[in-house]
């Protein structure tokens, strides 16, 4: 009787694991994306689930042209505000990508600390070379829907 309960157990608790995989499978699977070219290198964002980036894909594609601040990251002002969400971030990460006020998009390509306030708008997948591709010019950047 003790063997059929312990496999019993082990049968349920291995159902249930599976599910738990089965449902976070479904929501990474399911996570929103964003593109962002930058010359032929193209960055795929993960974005956040908020008012901001909803409205954001509503006006995608966007082309600018980002200007170098700090020598941590690149910004522009959009010629249409967003609804915010502002909070105190404290840590920034290199690929994070946020909004300064309703309308200043930032792509940060260093890691650092700060006392400002941004909406985060998702984080770039793999920022390894990030820095090289924004350099310190000024950048033609293009952010479209990913697939």
């Amino acid at each position: 009787m003790k063997i059929k309960g312990i496999l019993f157990l082990l049968l349920l608790s291995g159902a249930l694991l599976v599910y738990v995989f089965a449902v976070y499978a479904q929501q990474t699977g399911n996570s929103q994306k964003m593109n962002i070219q930058i010359d032929n290198k193209t960055f795929t964002v993960i974005v956040e689930n908020n008012r901001t980036v909803k409205e954001l894909y509503q006006n995608l594609p966007i082309t600018l042209t980002m200007s170098d601040l700090n020598n941590n990251e690149k910004y522009c002002y959009l010629d249409f505000t967003l609804p915010t969400d502002s909070k105190s971030v404290k840590n920034i990460k290199k690929g994070d990508v946020m909004l300064f006020g309703n309308s200043c998009l930032v792509i940060f390509y260093k890691s650092f600390t700060t006392s400002y306030s941004y909406t985060k708008i998702g984080h770039i997948e793999n920022p390894a070379d990030i820095e090289t591709v924004l350099g310190k010019k000024d950048i033609k950047v293009i952010l479209t829907e990913s697939n």
